[in-house]
Parts: structure tokens; sequence; C-alpha cells
């Protein structure tokens, strides 16, 4: 395995990162994750599976997938298994001390993956590498340039999918559409009784098929990403409405409020009454 992992190069505590690696070699993240940052995954070469929220998509050279904060990720190797990528974190705030203009930009779009067009590709690919020398150099001012050179990287990007035309989602692999298919189903039905059995009954998948493949695309065992996406929910309403603990966990699919309130302090890490005081 000929692996390059460069450090994590920081502008600020939570405002800025960038990092490059190359791997050859089957790899995954440990976990799906969430933060409350943006992220910029662009892939220089090579080719990932990326499950975000409720879809699997295969990732190709020249394609950047966009993470809004707090969407649900993961990426894993498809079967092709050297890649390269560079990985930016970022702040909303970071971008408006450059032009606030350029951060509402941020406001709409949602998690999305964007195939860059090959005659645009030598110039974010430009952008991404200044950015990661500049960082690597620490130069007078690089905070600055670096500020100017992602508020490039954002408009043009913007006038990208402005000139693209708005296609359906194209899966590489039937299993792919499958998954993102069931992912989108847990999400739209979580408040029922779903299980493993029924929903692979459901789209016609033997269960322990449907098991292996659920955890090797999104990173997550059935029942794990059925919880996550339920206390995702409770999340929201405990913010939204005034409705009480023992009320959200059934509307979230949960029978018992003693399992609700376990599985709740696993996921989020507090319980819901401290979530609702925290962010309410």
């Amino acid at each position: 395995m000929n692996d390059r992992l460069q450090p994590k190069y920081h502008i600020g505590e939570d405002d800025f990162s960038i990092q490059y690696m190359s791997r050859n070699g089957s790899s995954s993240m440990p976990r799906p994750h969430e933060h409350p940052y943006f992220e910029l995954y662009y892939l220089l070469n090579g080719e990932r599976v990326y499950f975000m929220d409720d879809n699997v998509f295969t990732v190709k050279k020249g394609d950047m997938m966009i993470v809004n904060p707090h969407d649900l990720h993961s990426t894993a190797s498809s079967d092709k298994l050297i890649f390269e990528r560079v990985l930016i974190g970022f702040s909303r705030s970071f971008i408006e001390e450059g032009d606030a203009g350029v951060a509402k930009l941020l406001d709409h779009g949602t998690s999305r993956l964007v195939r860059i067009p090959l005659k645009h590709q030598p110039e974010i690919e430009r952008l991404l590498l200044s950015m990661l020398a500049e960082c690597q150099s620490g130069q007078a001012h690089y905070g600055s340039l670096v500020r100017a050179w992602m508020n490039e990287l954002l408009i043009r990007l913007h006038r990208i999918e402005t000139s693209l035309q708005s296609l359906p989602p194209e899966y590489e692999h039937p299993m792919h559409q499958k998954i993102s298919e069931i992912a989108q189903y847990i999400k739209s039905n979580y408040h029922e009784k779903l299980t493993l059995d029924q929903v692979a009954k459901q789209f016609y998948i033997s269960p322990s098929y449907l098991s292996r493949v659920f955890t090797k695309l999104t990173g997550f065992h059935f029942r794990e990403y059925l919880q996550v996406v339920r206390i995702r929910e409770a999340q929201k309403m405990l913010v939204s409405s005034r409705e009480s603990v023992q009320f959200i966990s059934e509307q979230t699919g949960f029978e018992h409020i003693a399992h609700f309130n376990k599985t709740f302090k696993k996921i989020a890490g507090t319980t819901p009454l401290q979530y609702r005081k925290r962010h309410g």
C-alpha cells in the first residue's frame, strides 16, 4: 500500500481546514458522521463510493461533493482502490469575512454531487492546490489569500452548476440505486415499525444480502441507521415544538420511552430534555 496523507492545515480554530490524501488499497470511514461546517470533497484521481444522507454516489475524477453542515455522510472504497482527494472544511463566517455576497451562495443549496466538466477541472484544481501550498508555506497573510481563493472557488462552482442541466443522479451499480431507495424509504417511514426482514421483502432482496450491502455502502447496520434517522427527527421536534418527550418518542417510532431515552443519549450525547434546553 502506497499512502500519502498530508497534515490537515487549519486557519483559525474551526474556520477553515484543508488536507490532501492519496491511497492505494481498500479504505472507509470508521463511522458515518456529521459536523457543523461545510465540506468540499474533490477527487483528483480514482473512484470512491460516497453515502450522503440517503443517497449512494459513485464519485469519480473531477467530481466535487458539497456537504452542508449536519448532513450525514461517509466514504468507502469502490472496486477501484486507488484514489487521490483534497478535502476542505470551512465555516460560513470564514467566507463572509471575505465577501458577504459570496457567503449567500451557501444559503440555498443542498448537499450534492457536482460533476465538474473536463474543461473546468484544471481551474478548480489550480485553486485547490494553491490553497494547499499556501497553507503549507504559512507565509505572511496566507489566510487572506486562501480566503480570496475560497471565494473564487465558490463563485466558479456556482457558475458551473448554473450552466449544467439538472439531471437525476446516475447510479454506477444497481445496488447503489436500491440502497438509496431503501435509505429514502426509511427516512420517509421512520415512524412505522420497520424491520430488516420486512424491508428486504418489500424490495425483493434477501435479508442477509441487504444487511451486508447496506452496511458496506452506508457505514451503518440497518437497525442502526433506522435509529439515527429517528433520533435526528426527534431532535428537530424537540427544538421546533413544545410536545412532550413521551409524545415525540411515540411519533418517531419508539414503543417505550426508556428505549427512546437510552437511544437518544447514545446518539446525541445528551438526554432529550437537556437537548431541548440547549437548543431551544
